[in-house]
């Protein structure tokens, strides 16, 4: 009896043991819980402390900063961009990256006598172009396409040991459809003058011309091919339903047996699959001498005006006020910091 009271008070102390624990740790984990708050309210309050103290300091500072940068936006004249998007064929995109960027190198050492020449443009014209740039339209879809045409163009022992992933990372910037042509200038009209160059730069390259050329001739002739093969079936398929015809015929007649019924039928239907596929070969190539008709295919051109940068982003009087703002910061917390290490050392 006495042995049975002893275990149960031994119960007892263990699960109270336990509870005490339990409510230990619960403590525990609130407590740490409620230190990362406090330590958050603490720095907020620190900021403030600081912006407190040295608030005049910094606004001084972004006022200086936004008077310097006031008398350089009004000094700088109205910059105005304007965008084309272009598709290149042929693998032409390489050379239209190069050609582009070595009109941003003429800018950036001012050499207006060559974007003079280049753009058959007047030097106060060429004076005014600030930046040319080029990057892709990205999308899924482009190399998603491209994927599925490089597996229909290599074995299958080929495309198992090259996964989709290391083609997405092998795609660069150069594959994507499309294009964007960016300039920057300080004349909002000379963008018109512009974009024929710039086509015209790869259009009449020699090699890119010849192999639109034999591009065009081999989709002309599978095109032409495809479409008598189109006039054969249709001549099949009547000589088909003449001959069903006839039999019907002689059906009325009498009564026959016919064991060449479902033969029939299932050439039929095998013509009416070629058909099929055959018009939506024709479609695919429609497509593809529609897009392949040029070198460069232009989907648009640089407007005739350009569009005002205006962005505050842009703006100097707010880049200064905030650079010079930021300055008087790191100024006062050196200073501060080295205060703290001159008390450190006493």
């Amino acid at each position: 009896m006495s042995t049975n009271q002893q275990n149960k008070n031994e119960e007892e102390v263990d699960l109270g043991s336990l509870f005490v624990i339990i409510g230990r740790g619960f403590r525990n984990f609130f407590n740490f819980i409620g230190n990362i708050f406090k330590g958050i309210f603490h720095f907020i309050i620190l900021i403030l402390i600081f912006l407190k103290t040295n608030i005049v300091k910094i606004v001084i500072a972004a006022i200086i900063g936004g008077v310097i940068g006031a008398f350089i936006e009004f000094k700088k004249m109205d910059s105005y961009e304007s965008e084309m998007l272009v598709q290149p064929n042929f693998k032409s995109g390489r050379q239209l990256y190069n050609n582009v960027n070595y009109y941003n190198d003429l800018v950036k050492q001012k050499d207006t006598a060559s974007l003079e020449n280049t753009f058959s443009i007047s030097k106060k014209y060429a004076a005014s172009l600030k930046k040319f740039t080029i990057e892709p339209i990205k999308t899924e879809n482009d190399i998603i396409n491209a994927y599925d045409d490089f597996v229909l163009e290599v074995d299958t022992t080929t495309v198992k040991s090259y996964t989709y992933d290391e083609f997405k990372s092998s795609f660069s910037e150069y594959d994507y459809k499309v294009h964007k042509i960016n300039v920057i200038a300080t004349k909002n009209d000379v963008f018109t003058k512009l974009d024929d160059v710039i086509i015209s730069s790869i259009v009449k390259n020699k090699y890119f011309n010849r192999v639109k050329e034999l591009t065009n001739e081999n989709l002309n002739r599978t095109d032409s091919v495809l479409r008598q093969n189109l006039g054969q079936i249709d001549s099949l398929r009547k000589v088909y339903m003449q001959v069903m015809l006839d039999e019907a015929k002689k059906e009325t007649s009498g009564t026959s047996i016919d064991l060449g019924g479902e033969k029939r039928t299932t050439k039929e239907l095998e013509l009416f699959t070629t058909n099929k596929n055959i018009n939506r070969d024709l479609k695919d190539i429609a497509e593809d001498k529609s897009e392949k008709y040029e070198v460069v295919n232009v989907i648009s051109n640089f407007q005739p005006i350009g569009k005002k940068i205006d962005e505050i982003k842009k703006n100097y009087i707010f880049l200064f006020a905030l650079v010079f703002a930021l300055l008087a910061i790191v100024f006062v917390l050196l200073q501060s910091l080295n205060q703290y290490l001159n008390n450190y050392k006493k």
